[in-house]
């Protein structure tokens, strides 16, 4: 990279001691949050997984233009001399999870955000070790956007992510760390990036609850009217000693509309727009027109989507699709014509699956090794090749295998300068997916030493043959350190709840 900066010592874990120079003075790092806050987390995470994950599966990878893959060019530099080797070692100990292909990592999923255009999109990506066993590593441009907003909205990693199912939870990254040369002046050297991320969850079901418990619930929860015959509504009228909070009379003709004072007369309510509820005055009681109610459903994304109705269409804070509908109330004859519902409320239930390290394990990582080196590489690779042959659908991870190239090179494109390069044909959505040293099959761990950066045509065929990875320095070691030491969070409690 352009600077060649000394990481501090990684406290707690095994790692080289290196001493820094004394004129580095200039940052290596960048922090940003993602979403530090459990309720906002829970609120990204709930976002890819409602209606069974129908998010996750309308994603596509983060696509780069195929036609634009870029030839390489050797520097002629060997390994960079950037001090001392060094190393964190994986678990000595790995999560029992069955993984049908033994090449496959435990450790290795997509990772979910929305870009600037509000598009849904994913990159590969793997847990790597660390203090808080909450650590995700991946390319830097799968999580920063130069000149926008900085980070990417809604940005989760699911681990042995497939067809929409999370099968071992959803981690919503907290804060995200990469090369200060990326985040400022989008030099692809330094295209990493560590995310800490909150203890992932999955939905568990779900409960009916009182209409107290559901007001004071937070996170996911939403409201059904069923419809119940005139002796069902009585009787729940008589059990409350009056009006119920859950059921009620809606009104369907104003025509038998009388004051408060007639003898044989109920309550019911006619739905209106939100403009004419709030113009229309509210009475006290002893006006024709009583104290009016409102009813907020929360719905699915194709319920909100299809609805027509007078009510009112709302994305909460919380993620949730609502639509408001708003009543007045009337006193009418109690021969009115009347449907009668009753308002079902139901929560539901998150199960907090761990940190992250805990559930799938975490790779080592390792920096200022030699180049030529044998790595596998993993991704979710999804894009066509230049010439436009698809091979690759992005639904299973794949893999390359060989030596990395023994000089660094560089291309015009983000301002490269010392790439490391990897004969393989994956195609863009392998992004951010790891490449690991030393990788053991029994035991599907490695030390991670590159992340798939760009892809390039080095025989002009208008097929990617090689692809590219940040040189893994003391200043990626850097920037580990930092993340190393983020601490986050538990977002759902024992019961489900969303924790504050």
């Amino acid at each position: 990279m352009k600077r060649l900066l000394i990481p501090l010592a990684l406290a707690g874990l095994s790692a080289a001691t290196l001493s820094a120079p004394a004129n580095a003075t200039a940052p290596t790092w960048a922090k940003d949050p993602l979403a530090p806050k459990p309720a906002d987390a829970y609120s990204n995470a709930f976002f890819w997984l409602d209606a069974n994950g129908a998010a996750l599966r309308k994603a596509t990878q983060y696509r780069w233009d195929a036609k634009k893959v870029e030839k390489l060019v050797a520097t002629g530099s060997k390994t960079p001399d950037d001090g001392k080797p060094g190393m964190v070692a994986p678990p000595t100990k790995a999560p029992t999870l069955k993984v049908k292909n033994v090449n496959l990592p435990r450790t290795i999923g997509k990772v979910f955000f929305i870009d600037h255009k509000g598009e849904y999109r994913w990159c590969s990506a793997t847990s790597v070790q660390s203090r808080h066993r909450n650590l995700v590593a991946t390319a830097g441009h799968c999580v920063f956007e130069n000149g926008k907003d900085d980070v990417f909205d809604k940005w989760v990693f699911v681990p042995a992510y497939y067809q929409g199912k999370a099968p071992y939870g959803i981690y919503a990254g907290a804060y995200a760390f990469t090369s200060y040369d990326l985040d400022t002046y989008d030099d692809y050297d330094g295209d990493f990036a560590f995310v800490a991320v909150h203890n992932g969850f999955q939905f568990d079901g779900d409960k009916q609850v009182t209409k107290a418990e559901f007001d004071k619930r937070a996170g996911d929860k939403w409201s059904k009217d069923v419809a119940i015959d005139e002796a069902a509504y009585k009787k729940c009228y008589d059990l409350h000693g009056g009006e119920s909070p859950d059921c009620w009379a809606k009104l369907t003709t104003t025509t038998d509309i009388v004051g408060p004072d007639y003898k044989d007369k109920k309550r019911a309510y006619k739905e209106v727009d939100k403009d004419e509820f709030l113009k229309a005055p509210k009475g006290d009681g002893n006006g024709t027109q009583e104290p009016a109610k409102t009813v907020k459903d929360n719905v699915t994304e194709s319920e909100y989507k299809a609805y027509k109705g007078p009510g009112y269409r709302k994305i909460d804070e919380a993620g949730n699709y609502t639509i408001t509908h708003y009543f007045l109330g009337y006193w009418v004859k109690e021969s009115a014509k009347t449907d009668y519902f009753k308002t079902v409320f139901y929560v539901g239930i998150a199960k907090d699956t761990g940190r992250v390290g805990d559930v799938v394990g975490g790779q080592g990582i390792a920096w200022n090794q030699p180049l030529g080196g044998k790595v596998m590489a993993f991704g979710y690779p999804a894009d066509p090749h230049p010439d436009g042959d698809k091979p690759f659908t992005g639904v299973t991870p794949k893999w390359c295998y060989g030596n990395t190239a023994k000089k660094t090179y560089q291309a015009n494109m983000f301002r490269v300068e010392t790439h490391q390069v990897l004969k393989c044909s994956m195609t863009g959505g392998a992004d951010g997916g790891p490449w690991l040293l030393r990788y053991n099959n029994s035991k599907r761990t490695g030390y991670l030493n590159g992340v798939t950066s760009m892809f390039h045509d080095q025989d002009e065929n208008n097929r990617v043959d090689y692809i590219s990875s940040a040189y893994f320095d003391g200043e990626v070691a850097d920037v580990y350190n930092k993340a190393n030491y983020a601490e986050t969070k538990k977002i759902v409690g024992p019961n489900g709840e969303l924790l504050s």
